[in-house]
């Protein structure tokens, strides 16, 4: 009787816990925990996690928008996503208390790898910008204000701060009880994704010098070939010339360098847009990769810069970390010893 009543109970908590899910962000599992650091100091990662396959995109990152953003508290949209052609975009329309969010084409020439608009990463955004982000995702997508529920509290106690580098990832949210499910990876978790390789046919310390799986210094062509990526090799990748254009797109889509993943593979950690992560320096945080605007020198795996919290441009976007799979699940001890897989509960704050 005590098992029927706790599998009730369970029951009614997995109904009333469960969430719709307005993205999805393809992952995947790097493993091998417990390897060394690499010659540069970092890589290190004792546990397994997940990490996206693609840097946060303009369609995900217009879906947040929508979702908490209609009255924008905290300054997650910034207009040059919309005005700014090298990276837009993403346009805002109405009034505060009733904006709403929308992705736009990229401009100019768009050869195949760099004309869908939603699969290029979004830039402009502040690593405060990507904490909310994470905070959304950790507490399963709500729709709401920017507050406790939703942007402010979860991977990350923020509570309304837009500046400063005192916010580390909670081992726990606080708005479920539960082990928190997506953060901002830290350097190292960065790193090792981008760098290691202990396969076989990997480099003798494990460590590439550079993420497309190459000690070499890589191309710039879009497509199936190895070793490419989106930078400036004196001509730009999109346009596959070195003159510039205030009018032209020059972000790729997810995955357009398709024979050029890492090892465990993830796309774009060198080229495209640099990435925000976890580390500080000084009042700064770190960034690394390169992007669609710099040379192959930022490409390296030696190559590590870091700037304001709150700085936002052209050259800047992220991508997110979590637990490995299942990751919205846990089993629950039933009475006489059965097991009960049950979603985790979102707590509205």
């Amino acid at each position: 009787m005590v098992a029927v009543a706790a599998l009730g109970l369970a029951l009614g908590m997995m109904a009333a816990g469960a969430a719709k899910a307005q993205i999805t962000i393809p992952t995947v599992t790097v493993g091998d925990p417990g390897n060394a650091n690499d010659s540069t100091g970092y890589g290190a990662v004792s546990d397994i996690y997940n990490i996206g396959t693609y840097e946060v995109t303009l369609s995900q990152y217009t879906a947040f928008l929508n979702a908490v953003a209609a009255t924008d508290t905290y300054n997650l949209y910034n207009t040059n996503m919309a005005s700014d052609l090298n990276i837009a975009g993403i346009t805002r329309s109405g009034s505060s208390g009733s904006y709403t969010y929308a992705v736009t084409g990229p401009s100019g020439t768009n050869p195949p790898g760099a004309d869908s608009p939603g699969n290029r990463p979004v830039t402009y955004v502040s690593w405060f910008d990507a904490a909310r982000f994470a905070n959304w995702l950790a507490n399963e997508q709500p729709t709401g204000p920017q507050g406790n529920g939703t942007t402010e509290n979860g991977a990350y106690s923020l509570f309304g701060a837009t500046s400063g580098v005192g916010f580390t990832k909670n081992a726990i949210n606080p708005n479920t009880g539960l082990t928190t499910t997506w953060w901002i990876p830290s350097e190292n978790e960065w790193y090792k994704a981008a760098y290691y390789d202990p396969g076989p046919s990997g480099p003798v310390d494990d460590y590439w010098l550079y993420p497309t799986r190459s000690d070499s210094i890589p191309g710039n062509a879009i497509g199936a070939g190895a070793n490419q990526a989106n930078y400036d090799e004196g001509d730009f990748a999109v346009t596959v010339s070195s003159s510039y254009s205030g009018s032209q797109n020059y972000l790729t889509d997810g995955g357009a360098f398709s024979g050029s993943g890492s090892y465990y593979g993830t796309f774009d950690q060198g080229g495209n847009v640099m990435e925000w992560n976890d580390a500080v320096i000084g009042s700064s945080r770190v960034l690394r990769g390169g992007a669609w605007s710099f040379d192959d020198s930022i490409l390296i795996s030696s190559f590590r810069t870091y700037i304001a919290p709150t700085s936002e441009n052209n050259g800047v976007g992220f991508r997110v970390a979590s637990v490995p799979e299942p990751s919205t699940a846990v089993l629950v001890l039933l009475g006489g010893g059965t097991y009960l897989l049950m979603r985790r509960r979102r707590v509205t704050i």
